[in-house]
Formats: structure tokens, C-alpha cells, sequence
């Protein structure tokens, strides 16, 4: 008789992996089978369902799936893209873009109608066969490599951490002021593959910097130098800023990807402690960042059916925000809030179109942690469709141990509205609203007198500041803009000195009659909103108003050749859309045509700035080309700014480089790459 393998012979580990493998290729199989037969497998739907579908996401490197979706791609595709005769792309050329330019382009764009009929865990599939190989955008790595391993000592605590540090004031201690800022220069460069959208704001814990993109990829780079420590790859793009959580059992990376799961990873080895999905229907997505807090971590959950609603045919709309709270130990969940009821009262669009609510009242602003009264804050968008929710475009406070709503602050009622209103579609509701979210964070500070407030912008250009002792009774408004659905204030204020930084985006399209851009940046004083100084944003160069870009939708399917070379020369937009961050007595704000500038507080005088909108060779050994500077923005760390610079959604320039700026008369530790 045969002995029995030991439990830890080589036999018997080969055992082992080849059951596993077996398992995890029937497991494959079997959902996307369940896929072909049942349509879109979500979480709205069966349990078995869910489980192979997550099980399948979680183990993507061992299974199957790039075969599956070539399966999907023979059936359904490749009579086009495989004839010539046919001038569609080919399967080659489809296999340099990126996964989620293939996932919007089935979603939204020209190959909708052809996709109509494939759920959305079919043309993951195949948008997982067609990019799933690209091994050859990253040649250079091997050279990027560090030859050093990560600091032990010494190390920073953890800078980034839900985006704006304690309350969300997005204010950096830092050695860079009014008095050295001129110094800054760049120092190194990295230029991400198949990458048009910066979007994740990275985080720094000592001598690393952790960076997610929209491929999947998670970076872990020496931020002295920009060589590599580490990267692994994640089943979707990486949404979210990286949030470091801290307990006595030691740090994690917290973040989110595309299809609203959050991973929680060992920012060593940057293995994968656990991972879950937390998305209350098919359209759930994580657009703002994940607060951690005494071993919780409070998630933010988004819709995108509020851009799916544009789609003709599509019946709008079943889905709403939400927070939910797991436990930063192991992902469990311990409670989740939606932000409406489940959509059952019908109504009719003036098309004669039917429609279903409530819905919408996304929730993409990161959750504000106010420890003091057990409570967070989140701000929330407009509605979808009828009937309108008193929980729309308004500040929510919720209970941190249960999650129970405590308050709220409405400052636009009746904002309902979706993207077929860009584009006259036959879902855009009944009075169709202006669309004026909160996106902006909640900010916890103190005025002058020492009373913590909330502060809050809005797409509408307003500021507001509340009480938190009162309900979140109104102390004062401000407006500053006239605002649009891509701001106003958009991504994030700071506050510093007695004042709040306020930038506004206030893009130039068609909008109200009574619609006058003011795009910049501005400094209100912090007991009153009245305004201290602005700092108008100019676009300084020609641009012809027929060419400005098509936005959503419309550009999404239109297909139309964009002249990308005349954007980068004069770009539409170029307001300041961007969070901000203060240090010492300066604070940095970045423009939508890929400006950073650092601003004093006491007068807003620019001090510093640099174009990032150009053609560069990285660091990294390949090139590279900024962009638009949205979303996240900047960070600041000692004498360091790290800058992320591309962002192409709403006709915007697409970018994929990481720049990192240092004073000149500092000297970082010598690493060799």
C-alpha cells in the first residue's frame, strides 16, 4: 500500500492545488453557465448566484474566465469583429484597451444596442477575455523594481486616510509654506498602462506610497523615488482612495473597486486579508472613500444607474445609496442604511414613459467621523425618478453603532433627475431637477469662538454651516456659484486659518439662462461665509464654443473622432473641481486643464504652479501624458506633493501619470532603484 502523503510533502501540496483547481474551474463554470441560462447573476437575486459569482471573483487568477468570455465573445461578437469585411475592430486592436473602456462601451457607448440583450456579468466576461493578457504594457517593470526592501524604521504614520485626515479638513502637516514653495520641483514620474483616468488618491504609510488605478492594479512604490516595491491586481479598477486603518493588530489598505467590493490588504505583502461585496443592487458602485474607525469601516454606496436611466429602453430606476458598516477584521457586515425605500410607485414621464421609485440619493462623499457624538455625516444626490425623498441632496447624520438616521438637512427639495435629461431621452422625469448633489465631504471645525461646525458645499455653488448640537440646524449660506451637475463645488473643501477653501468648477456649457460660470477658487471666512478673496480661473488661451466636448452620454455613443492633440493645446474646462488641500499657510488646488497651484491663505496670491496636460517620459522608462487634475487631487507629505494628472470622463483630458514635486534644498534618503 501506498503511503500517505505527509501534510506537508510536495505530493501532498500538489494534491491539494490540483482539487482546488478542479473545484474553482467548476465553480467558474458553472456561473457562467447559470449566466448564459439565467441572465445577470447580482446580488438582488439568487444566494447561489451571489456565492459563485463572488467566488468567482475572488479566485479570477485561477480560473477560466478568459476562456469563458472568449466563449461569450465566439458567440455573440465574432461575426463582426472577426470578419474584415465587417470594419469593426478587430479582437487584436480590442485587446489594448482596458477592461472598463470595454465595460462602457457595452454599458453606454456605441456596442449598447448590440449588448443589449447580455447581462452584466456576460460582458464582464468578455471585457476580462479581451484585456485579460496584458503582460506586454508592463515590460519595464522588471526594471522599475526596488533593490532595496521598505523602511521599519522611522516610519511616518499613515497621511491619507479617508481623504481628508481627522473630520475631513484635508489639511496636511507638512514642511512646505510660503516661504519655500517656489522650491518645489519634480523629482520623479510614473506613467500607468491602459490608464486614462487618475482617479484613486494614494496614501503614504513611512517610505511607501500605495496607489490603485483603474485596471485593477495596486502599486506599492518607494515614494523617494517611484520605484516599485510590490503590485498585485485586483478583479476591476480601483475607484476609491486608499484608506489606511490602524488597530492594535496592526495596518490594513482599505478600498473599493468597480463592482462595490471592498478589500482590506496587508500593506507588506499587500496579500489579501479579506474582501467583500457590499453593493445593494446591480448599479451600486463606490465613488466616494471608506472611513475607518475604532475597527469599523463606514463605506459610501453609489448608483450608476443614474447614467444607465439615459439608455432608451431602460426601465428607471430601481436603485438608491446607502452607508455600510463592516468590521475592519474580517469584512463582516454589522449594519447597512439605504438611503430610500425600495422602489414600488409607479408614475410617467412626459414621454409617456413608466418609471418606478423612489430611487437615487447616491451616496459618494466620503463619511465624515465625528467620534465626540457617535455619529457620521454624509452628504447625498438628487433622486432618479418620482417621488421625490426628504433624503436627497441633503446632509445625513447616522448613528455610528447602529446606523439609525438621526437628522437631516435638505437643502434642495424635489431634485430629481437622471441622465436622459442631457440628451431629451424619454426617462428624464416630471420637472426634472438641477441635479445638486452633496460630493463634497462633510467638514468638522471649529469657528473662531471654539464651536465645532459642519460645513458642506454643493453642486449648486452653495456653502452651508450647520450646527451638529441642534440637528443640523443652518447657522449660515453662501453661494458662490451658480452651479451645474459637474459643480459647483464638487470633490472638496479645506479648512485652515479661520477660513474655508472653496473650489468651484462652474464648467462653461449650455446650462439656465440665469447660468453665469464663475469657476475658481475662494476663501470664506469660517463664522460668517462672507467672502475674504477669489481667485478666478482664466482659461488663457482661445477655444472655439462649437468644439467644446460632448458630455455622458452623448459623447459615450456618439463615437465621433475627438481632436485629443487641441484639447491638450486649449482644454474646455478649467475650473477647479478638484479637492483641496491647506498646509502651514498655503493651500493646493488643481484645474480641470491639469494646472496645480499652491495659493496663500491670507490673500489668495499663487505662489507656485506647474502644467501637468503634457507629453512626458516617466520615470518608469515609458511615456506618459497628464490630464485633467479631478477628483482627489493632490496630497501632501513633508516636503513632498504627489499629484495624480488624467482624468477623461465628461470630454475632460485623459491622463495616467503620477508626479511627484520636492523641495530642492531637501534631501530625500539615497535609494536605489
Amino acid at each position: 500500500m501506498m503511503a500517505r502523503p505527509s501534510h506537508h510533502s510536495p505530493l501532498r501540496r500538489l494534491l491539494q492545488g490540483l482539487a482546488v483547481a478542479a473545484a474553482l474551474y467548476i465553480a467558474g463554470y458553472l456561473a457562467v453557465m447559470l449566466v448564459e441560462h439565467r441572465g445577470d447573476l447580482n446580488a438582488t437575486q439568487t444566494t447561489l448566484g451571489r456565492q459563485l459569482q463572488s467566488y468567482a471573483l475572488r479566485h479570477a487568477d485561477y480560473l477560466p474566465i478568459a476562456a469563458l468570455g472568449g466563449h461569450l465573445f465566439d458567440h455573440h461578437c465574432a461575426s463582426c469583429h472577426d470578419d474584415p469585411a465587417q470594419r469593426a475592430p478587430s479582437r487584436q486592436a480590442l485587446s489594448q484597451m482596458a477592461l472598463e473602456s470595454i465595460m462602457v462601451t457595452l454599458e453606454f457607448g456605441k456596442m449598447q444596442p448590440m449588448a443589449a440583450h447580455l447581462s452584466k456579468l456576460q460582458k464582464g466576461l468578455i471585457a476580462f477575455h479581451l484585456s485579460g493578457d496584458d503582460s506586454a504594457s508592463y515590460h519595464w517593470l522588471q526594471q522599475a523594481r526596488c533593490s532595496a526592501a521598505a523602511s521599519s524604521t522611522g516610519a511616518l504614520p499613515p497621511v491619507v486616510g479617508s481623504w481628508g485626515g481627522e473630520h475631513n479638513q484635508r489639511n496636511s502637516v507638512s514642511q512646505i509654506h510660503s516661504g519655500n514653495v517656489a522650491q518645489l520641483q519634480l523629482a520623479w514620474s510614473m506613467a500607468l498602462p491602459r490608464v486614462a483616468d487618475m482617479r484613486s488618491q494614494p496614501a503614504v504609510i513611512g517610505d511607501t506610497l500605495y496607489l490603485g488605478d483603474k485596471t485593477g492594479r495596486l502599486w506599492a512604490l518607494d515614494r523617494y523615488s517611484g520605484c516599485v516595491r510590490n503590485t498585485i491586481k485586483l478583479a476591476s479598477g480601483i475607484r476609491s482612495a486608499i484608506t489606511v486603518e490602524e488597530s492594535e493588530q496592526g495596518q490594513q489598505l482599505i478600498l473599493a473597486d468597480s463592482l462595490a467590493t471592498v478589500y482590506a490588504i496587508d500593506p507588506t505583502t499587500l496579500a489579501i486579508n479579506w474582501q467583500r461585496s457590499v453593493g445593494n443592487s446591480a448599479y451600486s458602485v463606490i465613488s466616494g472613500s471608506i472611513s475607518a474607525h475604532q475597527q469599523r469601516l463606514y463605506v459610501p454606496i453609489s448608483s450608476y444607474e443614474v447614467a444607465a436611466a439615459g439608455q432608451p429602453g431602460h426601465f428607471c430606476c430601481t436603485s438608491h445609496g446607502g452607508v455600510a458598516a463592516l468590521d475592519a477584521r474580517n469584512g463582516e457586515l454589522l449594519w447597512s442604511w439605504q438611503s430610500t425605500a425600495e422602489a414600488t410607485q409607479r408614475s410617467l414621464t412626459p414621454a409617456g414613459i413608466a418609471q418606478i421609485g423612489p430611487s437615487g440619493a447616491s451616496i459618494w462623499s466620503t463619511p465624515t467621523i465625528d467620534a465626540k457624538r457617535n455619529r457620521l455625516y454624509v452628504g447625498s444626490g438628487e433622486n432618479f425618478s418620482h417621488p421625490a425623498t426628504a433624503t436627497s441632496d441633503a446632509i445625513l447624520a447616522l448613528d455610528l453603532d447602529s446606523g439609525e438616521l438621526l437628522w437631516h438637512f435638505q437643502a434642495l427639495a424635489e431634485d430629481v433627475w437622471n441622465a436622459a435629461c442631457l440628451t431629451a431621452g424619454g426617462n428624464c422625469p416630471a420637472d426634472a431637477g438641477p441635479d445638486f448633489d452633496f460630493g463634497a465631504s462633510v467638514i468638522i471645525a471649529s469657528d473662531s469662538l471654539g464651536r465645532e461646525r459642519l460645513y458642506a458645499g454643493q453642486k449648486s455653488g452653495h456653502i452651508y454651516a450647520l450646527d451638529p448640537d441642534a440637528d443640523g440646524a443652518l447657522l449660515w449660506q453662501q453661494r458662490i456659484g451658480s452651479g451645474t451637475s459637474n459643480g459647483g463645488i464638487h470633490w472638496g473643501m479645506a479648512a485652515a486659518t479661520g477660513q474655508l477653501f472653496v473650489p468651484l468648477a462652474d464648467p462653461e456649457r449650455p446650462q439656465r439662462r440665469d447660468y453665469r460660470p464663475q469657476p475658481g477658487l475662494y476663501a470664506v471666512d469660517i463664522d460668517s461665509g462672507e467672502l475674504r478673496w477669489a481667485v478666478r480661473a482664466e482659461r488663457g488661451c482661445q477655444f472655439d464654443p462649437e468644439q467644446r466636448p460632448l458630455v455622458g452620454l452623448a459623447a459615450t455613443a456618439s463615437g465621433a473622432p475627438r481632436d485629443i492633440s487641441r484639447d491638450y493645446a486649449c482644454s474646455y474646462y478649467h475650473g477647479h473641481s478638484a479637492a483641496v488641500t491647506a498646509t502651514n499657510d498655503l493651500v493646493f488646488s488643481a484645474r480641470l486643464n491639469g494646472e496645480i497651484g499652491a495659493y496663500r491663505h491670507s490673500d489668495g496670491q499663487r505662489l507656485w504652479h506647474q502644467r501637468t496636460a503634457l507629453a512626458h517620459q516617466a520615470s518608469n522608462g515609458i511615456g506618459g501624458h497628464g490630464g485633467a487634475i479631478d477628483v482627489g487631487g493632490q496630497i501632501v507629505v513633508d516636503e513632498w506633493l504627489y499629484v495624480s494628472s488624467g482624468y477623461g470622463m465628461f470630454g475632460q483630458l485623459p491622463g495616467n501619470l503620477l508626479l511627484a514635486y520636492k523641495l530642492a534644498d531637501t534631501t530625500a534618503p539615497e535609494i536605489t532603484p
